[in-house]
């Protein structure tokens, strides 16, 4: 039987039970007959496909007991296709067992053909979704406008959005929070479009106010103190490009009126200077503050708004991007391993699941950070939550026992380690093995002595 796709058959009738194990002899077939020992069957042999009878003991002539082992089912292994068979009102329990999660559904009386079609069905499904996790696993980074990298739809969108407004010659304001990636779009937006100038970028709130007058729009020799020498600002630089202007909302007021003439005149007048400059460079910004608020407060002006947002575009959080804290966590792995010369290749389930469940506050930045610590902590090939400083942040509860005893063997050799000081010989008495099995152990969790 070994090879064969594994099914798990919940249903409490015997005659049943015989007729599907019969029907279904070209996979491994488990049955069960009640909640209690599907969770159990789903623990120890990870089915792909389950089809689940809606009518189980203690409720068969209802569907409470169904629904809660199709809700026990998703929780702890997501990725099952669960195929849902009931003769209890049909449409609506169709409807219900949907939106919980079933892949698909079937009303009794079965018949046992079209239903093997859809069981069928299901394990190639799985199989696709499986290769496309696999292949996601080895590649190094789904790259989308200027290199960004994501997989997520939110993402994919925003990158077309930009992808669409990229010719035009509009001014355009990106939103979102710090980390998101505000400047890589701005730089694939430029890149994206027909302007063969430079792209020149200026964070508003990292310089002075008494010095962002002068960087973005230039000074004369002699103009104040210190000015040795005439100098192009931020916005000549960009003649013919695009200036991004990353963190707009802490521009001053006075200096937001000879930015507000700049994009009413296409004219700037460098400090000291008394000749208009004409200037033709596009204007993309960004914040993570709330503009409106920031207008209310009068604390930006509403003209100047609304000539930087002629299109708006909002950059979805990490945590909003479905599948891109993974992704992103791999190619962060490949990129820092191979700088730093590292043995890591991997990232241990532990630290898939903590990564998967992290809100992920700093964003793409973040994750980044995170990332290049595991590798410089990891001990061993495989990055572990300890590794990202995230063991105990939601854990994953692990689906079978194999797992746990993974887990704590690691745990256990890494605390006998320690006390051997690195002594093969004492740790194996420690922990009450031979040599050779300690050997064993250390090489199949990529453990280092």
């Amino acid at each position: 039987m070994t090879g064969l796709r594994k099914l798990l058959i919940v249903e409490d009738d015997p005659g049943l039970q015989r007729q599907l194990r019969w029907a279904y002899d070209g996979y491994q077939v488990f049955v069960a007959s009640d909640r209690a020992e599907a969770i159990d069957l789903l623990r120890a042999e990870a089915p792909d496909v389950v089809t689940l009878d809606l009518g189980l003991p203690p409720d068969p002539d209802g569907v409470t007991e169904g629904f809660a082992t199709l809700d026990a089912i998703l929780s702890l292994k997501p990725d099952t296709k669960v195929v849902v068979a009931s003769g209890h009102g049909a449409r609506e329990s169709a409807l219900r067992a949907i939106e919980h999660g079933a892949w698909d559904f079937y009303q009794k009386p079965i018949d046992i053909d079209q239903l093997g079609l859809i069981v069928a069905r299901a394990f190639h499904v799985h199989a696709l979704e499986q290769e496309n996790r696999r292949l996601a696993d080895t590649m190094v980074a789904a790259t989308a406008l200027g290199g960004m990298i994501t997989a997520a739809p939110e993402m994919l969108k925003v990158t077309r959005t930009i992808e669409r407004v990229a010719p035009a010659d509009v001014s355009v304001m990106l939103l979102g929070a710090s980390g998101t990636g505000k400047e890589l779009l701005a730089r694939g937006l430029h890149e994206a479009s027909r302007r063969r100038g430079a792209f020149v970028a200026i964070n508003c709130a990292a310089i002075p106010e008494t010095l962002l007058e002068s960087e973005l729009f230039g000074h004369e020799k002699g103009a104040f103190t210190g000015a040795i020498k005439t100098t192009e600002g931020k916005i000549e630089q960009a003649q013919g490009g695009t200036l991004f202007l990353d963190e707009v909302g802490d521009i001053p007021l006075p200096l937001q009126v000879k930015l507000l003439r700049f994009l009413q005149e296409r004219v700037i007048e460098r400090i000291g200077g008394r000749k208009p400059i004409a200037v033709d460079t596009r204007i993309v910004c960004a914040t993570h503050q709330d503009v409106d608020s920031m207008i209310a407060d009068g604390r930006f002006r509403d003209d100047l708004y609304y000539r930087l947002a002629e299109i708006v575009v909002r950059i979805p959080s990490l945590a909003e991007r479905t599948g891109d804290a993974g992704l992103l966590a791999r190619h962060f792995l490949k990129k820092y391993a191979k700088a730093m010369q590292s043995g890591v290749t991997s990232l241990a389930p532990d630290a898939r699941a903590a990564i998967d469940s992290w809100g992920w506050p700093g964003n793409v930045r973040e994750l980044e950070n995170r990332m290049k610590r595991a590798v410089i902590m990891a001990e061993g090939k495989a990055i572990t939550a300890a590794d990202l400083d995230l063991a105990g942040d939601a854990p994953a509860e692990p689906l079978n026992l194999k797992a746990v005893r993974e887990t704590a063997d690691r745990a256990a050799i890494r605390h006998a380690l320690s006390r051997a000081e690195g002594n093969i010989s004492n740790t194996a008495k420690l922990l009450g093995i031979s040599r050779p099995t300690l050997y064993d152990l250390l090489k199949s969790y990529d453990l280092q002595a």
